[in-house]
Order: structure tokens, then C-alpha cells, then sequence
């Protein structure tokens, strides 16, 4: 019951969290995929771009903005 009820608690000031990301951030529509790695949060990412300080730059769609391609041949 005590783990249940810590993961609920979890994800309601998760989604809280997000809800004032979201005011400070509209562009990114964080209140719509709080975060989630759903089609539209990934084509918003491609589109803005990861904000500093709130991404995770270990997460792989986020550090591909980091990785400069370079053409050897």
C-alpha cells in the first residue's frame, strides 16, 4: 500500500511540476506529454530544441543536438 501510494503521489506533483513548466515554457506543450517521449514531444524537441537546465542531456534524443556530424569523405 506504501509503495502504491508514494507512486501516486509521485506522478500527481509530476504532473504539477509540469503544468507550471508549461506556463513558463508554452512552446514546448509539457502539460500535453509531461515529458513523455511521445511524437508530438520528440517533433517539438527536433523543432525547439532541448531548454538548458530542464532536459537531461544523457537521454539519446536530447544529446543527438550535441553530437556534431562530421563528413569524412
Amino acid at each position: 500500500m506504501c509503495i502504491a501510494a508514494a507512486s501516486i503521489m509521485a506522478k500527481v506533483t509530476r504532473d504539477h511540476i509540469c503544468y507550471e513548466l508549461d506556463k513558463k515554457y508554452p512552446e514546448y506543450k509539457i502539460a500535453k506529454h509531461k515529458g513523455y517521449g511521445t511524437k508530438l514531444h520528440m517533433e517539438i524537441l527536433n523543432s525547439l530544441g532541448p531548454i538548458k537546465g530542464l532536459y537531461r542531456f544523457s537521454y539519446a534524443p536530447v544529446k543527438k543536438f550535441f553530437i556534431k556530424k562530421v563528413k569524412l569523405f
